[in-house]
């Protein structure tokens, strides 16, 4: 068997009876991030993990499980970090607060930076320029 058959084999998830369930497990397959690939949902990893990812995937969404109940068991299984949308909770609040913060942080700047500007509009002289 060749490389690429296997990998084929490893990439390609077994397809539900019903559209509808293939359809809700693709989705939730965008959404889990593969542990070993990190940066990739385990809809597009080509890792051993992924696949078994998309296996339990598949299994629990045959199994009549919510969405909810399936990113539980990931969470549970792996932490916070295996969706790519974790939860807004006591233990996550700073990483949703980050961008909020940063473009404080932003506009801040921007601001102090305008009002070193003279409010005549008025070039610096080399002194100030250089305070």
């Amino acid at each position: 068997m060749s490389l690429s058959a296997i990998l084929l084999a490893v990439a390609a998830p077994a397809v539900l009876g019903d559209p509808a369930q293939d359809a809700r497990a693709h989705a939730l397959e965008m959404e889990i991030r593969c542990v070993q690939c990190q940066n990739e949902p385990i809809a597009q990893s080509t890792s051993e993990i992924a696949a078994d990812m998309r296996t339990l995937v598949r299994e629990r969404v045959a199994a009549g499980d919510s969405d909810a109940e399936i990113r539980d068991f990931f969470r549970e299984r792996y932490g916070d970090f295996v969706l790519f949308r974790p939860p807004v909770d006591a233990r996550t609040w700073l990483l949703w607060a980050t961008p909020v913060l940063l473009f404080l942080i932003g506009l801040w700047a921007i601001l102090s930076i305008r009002a070193r500007v003279r409010p005549d509009g008025a070039p610096l002289t080399p002194e100030e320029g250089e305070r």
